[in-house]
């Protein structure tokens, strides 16, 4: 059976990095500047310490602990706020003590573009690994997803970023959380590879 935090866990996991950074915006708002809020509800603030960095989990365990008597209802409307309504209607028919929905695209066959990411048995970052580490070039931005979508915890992102080269900063991701991480963590990175790496993936998608 699903928690509250793990329903809203899942929820979290479905916003884009930018759509994350909306919703940190609307849940600092949220309370502290609608006057309606603050009135009618009586609710709370989170402030701006508590959300400057504050990864999804944390960001969870806020809206709980805040919004202790109504935090499936504050979750969803911030997320209309961000034009998530697909991801409410899923909060709708996921409420805590549901048993829990695993989604087609976090299946082991598919990244989390829905494309399939596995060919001849490996997976795409594995049979690519010696080019990925050669000429990925945007690693910084691609270390900052990660961190963003919490396959990277911060000691690891601050390991790797002091590294002097994108080789020793892709070979560091390699041999650690991609490593640990497993199929889901490799699509994930998967998929912010097609976004800042795309013609070198569509490169290495026509290669047999």
């Amino acid at each position: 059976m699903a928690t509250m935090k793990e329903v809203l866990y899942l929820a979290m996991k479905k916003l884009t990095v930018e759509e994350f950074k909306d919703f940190k915006y609307y849940l600092l708002e949220y309370g502290s500047t609608d006057q309606r809020a603050q009135s009618s509800r009586g609710y709370p603030v989170i402030t701006q310490a508590d959300l400057e960095n504050a990864d999804r989990r944390r960001t969870v365990d806020l809206i709980v602990q805040t919004y202790n008597q109504q935090p499936l209802e504050v979750t969803q409307e911030l997320l209309l706020k961000v034009g998530r309504g697909d991801v409410v209607d899923h909060l709708a028919q996921s409420k805590p003590g549901a048993p829990m929905q695993i989604d087609s695209a976090a299946t082991p066959s598919a990244g989390a573009t829905g494309v399939n990411t596995m060919a001849d048995g490996k997976h795409f970052v594995d049979k690519h690994r010696i080019k990925l580490i050669d000429r990925v070039n945007n690693i910084a931005v691609i270390l900052d997803e990660l961190l963003e979508e919490d396959i990277l915890q911060q000691e690891m992102y601050d390991k790797i970023r002091v590294l002097p080269t994108s080789q020793e900063k892709m070979r560091e991701l390699y041999s650690g959380p991609l490593k640990a991480g497993g199929i889901r963590c490799k699509d994930k990175f998967y998929s912010i590879l097609e976004k800042k790496e795309r013609y070198l993936v569509d490169e290495l998608k026509e290669m047999k």
